[in-house]
Order: C-alpha cells, then structure tokens, then sequence
C-alpha cells in the first residue's frame, strides 16, 4: 500500500484527545493530544489537514462537527468494535488512549473501503432527536419516581396507594399535597371526600363515597410522631414527580412544534395510531439520510426486530439480537404494539404470531419487522402511508377468510 496515504484515528475524550495518524503502511507518522477547546479543534482540524480519512467512537459532539466543517471524511467505529480490534494489536484487556487512536487509524487503513462516510441528518431531525430522547428520560424518571412514592406510600400510608387509577395522575398528586399522611386523611368523611373531589374538577368514574370505602378499608399506616417525618418524604416525592410532569409536558409541546417544520412529517404521521410524538419519536430515529438504510431490511437489522442466526456445522442458533440500536427499537415497537388496534393488516399478523405459540414481545416484534418494510419503501418514495394502497391491508379488508 502506498505509503504517501494518510489515516488517522481520535481516541475522545472528555478533556483532552488522543490522535494517531498512520500512513499506507500501518506505521505511525503523528501521534499528539489536543484539548477540548475551540483551539485545540481548530488545531486538530490543520494537523490533519490532508488525510484521507479520521475513524472516531462517536458520531456527534464538536469534534465531529469541526471535522465535517473543514472537508473530512469521519468514519464511525463503534466501540465495542475497538475492543475488538485491539486483539490485533495484542491489546487484548489493556484500555490506552494512543493505543486506541492507533487502532482506529488501523482499522480505517484496512477496512475503510467496507466502512461507510458519516453523513449527519439535517439540523431539524438532530433537534428532533435530542428533544424526543430527553423527553422519554423524564418520563422513564417519573416513572421510576412513582415506583418509589408507592413503595414509600405502602408502608406510611397504604390507602393512598391504590386509590386512583395512577399514583402519578395530577389528581393522586393533589391528594397527597393534601393530605400527605394516613392522620390527615383521618379528618375526611364520604361527605368531605365528595367536597374535595368536586373542588377539584375530579370526573372520575368513582364517587367520593366509594373512595372513601377504599380508603377506610385500607391497612391504617403510620401514626404518631413519625407520621409527619414520613409524610414529608411524601411531599418531596410528589413535588419531584410534578416538576418532571411539567417538563416533560412543555418537551412534548415543542417536540409536537418542531414535527411541524419537519419535511418529512406527513410521512410518519399518516401512519395508524402515530400521533405526534409517537411519530416524532420515528422520525427522529430512523432519521432523514436515506442513504443510511439502502434496503428495508437493513433498518429491520439496526433496529433489532430481525432474529440473529448463529450457525456452525450442524448447529444452527436463531436467537434474540441483542445486538442493535435500541432507541430505533422501542420507538418501532412501541408504534407497532398499538398499531395493531388501528389496522386490521396489523392486528391479523399479531394474532397470527400468537396463534403460532409467540409471546407478546416476539409477536409484536414481528409486527415491527412487516412495518418496516413499509414505512421504509414511504420513507424512501417520500410519500404518505395510503391504506388504499396497501396491498396487504387490502387483501385482509377484502377477503377476511385469507
């Protein structure tokens, strides 16, 4: 290989990168570290002016956008890929900044031609994304907030636990700011409970008396001295989970604003039970470089609703794969799981699955798997999801018996 070619490697790192530039050969010509600051980009960006390409772990942050801004080609290798690699090398188990530089720059030299050039989506869809994801992180917070409120509730203040239908409603929120402890709640009568629930708009399909019942029938909880300690926790929690609540309300605003603007919004809010969010979640994930996905079954693969087949011999595996973009999954199969409710192709291809034996999960992974295909041939045409045109969901409306 021609020894005048230059590749080089960046080992990210939260203060200081690590760099190796090695030529046609394999033998490293530059090794040096730059800060995190706009002059260290700056001087990365010039010291590796000329090369053919850079290999990087991660496919966003400001090294990468520097390197983009200036012309050069950056190849993502993944992590795990690098642990890898490093057995080439004899690295094996020993974790080295330069070394790990070295084994990006390496990689490219020799595997480059199979490696695709990162092409960042648009800034709208990477606005998109970022929106989405922290929004499903607060609701996974919450979540995880009301998890522990009800186990707090059980042993303070068991009444309060299964008296609406959820500990996080904005209802059970303003019960418990209420009365946040089983002695408070002792003033209430069906009367006053009624009162209460009629101040506060409740439309529930429970009346203030039957509430009053489930929460007389409930174990007593905590009492005395302890009680208003405990009923503090109970306070902080609520507080914690209505922040949260708020937050990821105001998200989804913005979120449903953004979708919008997008150009591609039509595509995958034409699709059954998507909404807003649930479509913005899509889009954000399978993204606007069509290119990424040249084929259906290369997004089924990514997005993990593919089964992996392992095979050596006589011995042939079919098993889950773990292995994939795991946010691409959940927002295909949280689509998928309710689609099925709207489509009458969906909810036979369900019912099929688990006629077969499959559980819930598998079933609606291969719902996912027969969605793919047909958001990415819309994603690809750029066009709506039309039932009139899905030959499939024809077939199903118009010969039940198939």
């Amino acid at each position: 290989m021609d020894g005048t070619r230059r590749f080089a490697g960046i080992d990210w790192a939260k203060a200081r990168h690590a760099v190796c530039v090695v030529d046609g050969q394999g033998r490293a010509v530059a090794r040096f570290e730059v800060e995190h600051t706009d002059a260290g980009l700056r001087e990365l960006v010039r010291r590796l002016t000329g090369v053919e390409g850079v290999a990087i772990e991660r496919p966003d942050g400001p090294v990468v956008e520097a390197l983009l801004e200036a012309g050069l080609p950056v190849v993502v290798i993944a992590s795990r890929q690098v642990k890898a690699l490093r057995a080439r090398h004899g690295l094996v188990g020993n974790k080295d900044d330069r070394a790990d530089a070295y084994v990006l720059a390496d990689a490219l030299r020799t595997d480059g031609h199979r490696l695709r050039p990162l092409r960042p989506d648009a800034p709208e869809t990477v606005a998109l994304r970022a929106a989405v994801r922290v929004r499903k992180d607060l609701v996974a917070h919450r979540t995880a907030l009301a998890q522990q409120l009800a186990a707090h509730l059980a042993l303070a203040f068991p009444g309060a636990v299964d008296l609406f239908d959820e500990l996080a409603s904005p209802i059970a929120r303003a019960f418990l700011r209420r009365f946040p402890s089983a002695e408070r709640a002792a003033w209430l009568s069906p009367r006053r409970m009624t009162a209460w629930l009629a101040a506060q708009g409740y439309s529930g399909r429970r009346s203030g008396a039957e509430l009053h019942a489930r929460l007389a029938a409930a174990p007593a909880g905590v009492r005395g001295p302890s009680a208003d300690a405990l009923a503090g926790v109970t306070l902080a929690l609520v507080a914690a989970i209505a922040a949260i609540d708020e937050e990821a309300k105001a998200l989804e605003a913005r979120i449903v604003e953004q979708l919008g603007r997008h150009p591609d919004r039509a595509i995958f809010t034409s699709l059954p039970r998507a909404g807003r969010v649930r479509a913005a979640a899509l889009l954000a994930e399978i993204g606007d470089r069509r290119e990424r996905f040249p084929t259906p079954a290369s997004l089924a693969c990514l997005a993990g609703v593919t089964p992996s087949t392992r095979q050596s011999g006589q011995h042939r595996v079919v098993s889950f794969r773990w292995t994939c973009d795991k946010k691409l999954r959940d927002a295909l199969v949280d689509f998928a799981q309710d689609s099925r409710r709207a489509n009458p192709w969906a909810a036979d291809l369900y019912r099929r699955a688990r006629a077969r034996g499959k559980s819930h999960p598998q079933a609606v992974r291969i719902l996912a798997r027969a969605w793919v295909y047909v958001i990415w041939r819309c994603w690809q045409d750029r066009v709506p999801y039309d039932p009139a045109r899905h030959g499939a969901l024809q077939r199903r409306v118009f010969t039940p018996a198939a």
